[in-house]
């Protein structure tokens, strides 16, 4: 208990040195505050816009693998001396043994994706289809808003039904109830039997699997009304295509299989493909790649931060070197009637713990004030995490004891009689 009074007098000892000179005391802790603010302000913003690519990456499955069709070089260079076909990309086949070869793959989802005339009513405008199956949506989850989404039967049977996107949804039909009215895509009629909610954003580098998707039909419908080969007509010559999937979406059965099943399907589809016609998505390489992406960032941003509290501790060893200059003759008065040098190192530390203590509690309130600026202002998301205020904190006091220990040592080391004689 004896210790714990002469604590709590030190401290109010050291609060009221502290208040004799309020205007120098607040600009010495000026330099932590924004220190302090800014770590965690940094921080904040960093780690807001990382979670926002990480949570884009995520709606792609970590144990997704996306293979898509791509133009070789060669075939736009012959498609500009109006050669009228042009045959690239994934095949069924490709699909097929995949699906039966792999032995760690859960799932195989083919895609077929084009542009066709759509009418309803009165209105007319191209819309952007997918033809898919019933797996798509496990593996790309979309919220049903209304109706139902595609099954197995409607793909065995070829069925003429129509899943139309909210984005969709909007272009076309406006604010209508659609769901069991019929739509007409590149002359065919279709049911809409249901509408989901899709993303628009992008993840990064890679896009959504159904980025601007207008409406999905059964894959085997529209290979039907449609078949393989489209034809666009581009600077006065009819460019022609043969492409039979545009992707295949693969889940994995475990994140650890991830990386080899991806090798597998490449020397598997490189026998069929010697022409490079196609390329693979790994998410979750992707989702490694941003979380350290994330840590660089964090570091990089925390270091430039942490140079204010560097000068913040600057400024406090300079205030603390001419608070001992200046009481000098109370230390040797102190020394005189029986104070020990640890005495005088304790009450210098506590004057300084005070500051860091203080200006690290208002430079959190800082941190926290930035950040809801920032996100109210522009629209960023920020991410305050605990992490990030008990560092910073932390940090304050460890800069407010480190620069202090100086003063306080060379406060203790002042000889008293030497002392007692200072003017």
């Amino acid at each position: 208990m004896a210790h714990l009074s002469i604590i709590k007098r030190n401290i109010k000892l050291g609060v009221k040195n502290l208040l004799l000179h309020k205007l120098r005391s607040m600009l010495t802790m000026l330099g932590l505050v924004f220190g302090v603010g800014s770590v965690i302000a940094m921080l904040a913003i960093g780690e807001g816009a990382s979670e926002e690519a990480l949570s884009q990456i995520r709606k792609l499955g970590s144990r997704n693998i996306i293979i898509s069709s791509q133009k070789p070089a060669e075939e736009n260079s012959l498609a500009n001396n109006n050669v009228r076909m042009s045959v690239y990309g994934l095949l069924y086949d490709d699909y097929r043994r995949i699906s039966e070869t792999i032995p760690t793959i859960l799932k195989t989802v083919p895609v077929k994706s084009m542009q066709k005339p759509c009418r309803y009513g009165k209105r007319h405008m191209d819309l952007r289809i997918v033809g898919t199956t019933e797996k798509w949506f496990d593996l790309v989850q979309r919220n049903v808003i209304a109706g139902r989404i595609i099954s197995r039967k409607d793909v065995d049977e070829m069925a003429s039904v129509a899943v139309l996107t909210d984005h969709g949804a909007r272009k076309l039909l406006a604010a209508q109830n659609v769901v069991g009215s019929t739509i007409r895509l590149g002359g065919n009629a279709y049911e809409v039997i249901g509408i989901v909610q899709t993303e628009s954003e992008s993840a990064g580098t890679m896009q959504m699997p159904d980025t601007d998707v207008d409406v999905y039909v059964p894959i085997s419908t529209t290979r039907l009304h449609y078949g393989d080969i489209f034809s666009q007509r581009k600077q006065g010559s009819d460019i022609r295509e043969q492409v039979e999937l545009h992707r295949i979406i693969v889940e994995v059965d475990n994140e650890r299989n991830v990386k080899r099943t991806a090798a597998a399907i490449d020397r598997s589809l490189s026998i069929s493909h010697k022409k490079q016609d196609y390329y693979m998505d790994v998410p979750l390489a992707l989702l490694r790649q941003a979380r350290a992406t994330k840590r660089t960032f964090s570091i990089v941003l925390g270091t430039i931060a942490g140079i204010s509290l560097l000068v913040g501790g600057i400024g406090i060893m300079n205030i603390m070197l001419a608070t001992v200059t200046e009481r000098t003759r109370e230390i040797g008065i102190r020394r005189a009637i029986g104070a020990k040098r640890r005495h005088i190192v304790f009450q210098f530390l506590i004057e300084t713990l005070v500051l860091s203590i203080i200006g690290g509690v208002t430079g959190i309130g800082m941190g926290l004030f930035i950040p809801w600026v920032v996100t109210l202002t522009t629209g960023m998301p920020t991410i305050v995490t605990a992490y990030s205020l008990i560092l910073s904190l932390g940090i304050s006091v460890s800069v407010g004891i480190i620069f202090g220990i100086y003063p306080a040592m060379r406060a203790s080391e002042l000889d008293p009689i030497i002392a007692l004689r200072h003017e």
